[in-house]
């Protein structure tokens, strides 16, 4: 059973996509909230699998959400159903700790399909946003030789995971690092490999080290 917590500032939205996930076998819609105020609450409280959130809300809005649950409750993944269709938004969410980003508009069973995925350890993107994200992770490096776009999707968490991945820290040791689960630290590992589009943790590595990351790991891989 998949718990689910529904975040939108629309009453009707709302319980229309309860009502969608509720007669949908293997969904449990555990709570709902009306911006991101009450989604950080709800998710600390009821510790969801995934958190089906808009952006764009009066008080806290989605971006600052996602970055509070990526602190608080690690473990919840995030996908986001919004009507913003910009690259900005897009980009700001994924940087902020976002796994999936689908448009209002979607399909019941594409948004059904979608949180399956993220509760499985996925990244998904909505029809036609998937390019875009590829096209930027494509993208050849600034001209300051930094991996600006290279790395532009990954979450400040991500890059964390991914400079002591290039360190060649182990799951656990990066778990003990950086004070999480090792569940959490696979999380970010598997998100890392989708976004890079590289099979495995020593691709990833290799591109890491190849932009530079790796150092601080080292040196704190010494200290130790």
């Amino acid at each position: 059973m998949i718990r689910v917590l529904v975040v939108d500032d629309h009453p009707v939205v709302r319980s229309g996509l309860v009502g969608v996930l509720s007669s949908l076998e293997g969904f449990e819609v555990v709570a709902v909230a009306a911006d991101g105020h009450e989604a950080v609450r709800e998710a600390v409280l009821h510790r969801p699998d995934v958190a089906l959130m808009d952006l764009r809300m009066p008080g806290t809005d989605g971006f600052t959400a996602i970055r509070e649950l990526a602190r608080s409750a690690p473990d919840v993944r995030v996908c986001v159903l919004t009507m913003y269709d910009d690259d900005d938004s897009l980009f700001a969410a994924m940087r902020a700790g976002a796994h999936g980003y689908l448009l209002k508009g979607a399909e019941q069973e594409e948004i059904a399909r979608a949180v399956r995925a993220i509760a499985a350890g996925e990244v998904i993107f909505g029809p036609g946003i998937a390019v875009r994200v590829l096209r930027q992770l494509n993208a050849p490096l600034d001209s300051g030789g930094t991996p600006a776009a290279a790395f532009a999707g990954l979450t400040g968490r991500e890059l964390e995971v991914l400079e002591l991945l290039a360190a060649a820290m182990s799951t656990g040791d990066i778990a003990h690092r950086l004070g999480l689960t090792s569940k959490t630290v696979s999380n970010h590992v598997s998100n890392i490999l989708i976004k890079l589009q590289v099979t495995d943790r020593t691709q990833a590595a290799m591109k890491a080290r190849q932009a530079g990351l790796g150092r601080t790991g080292d040196e704190q891989s010494g200290r130790s």
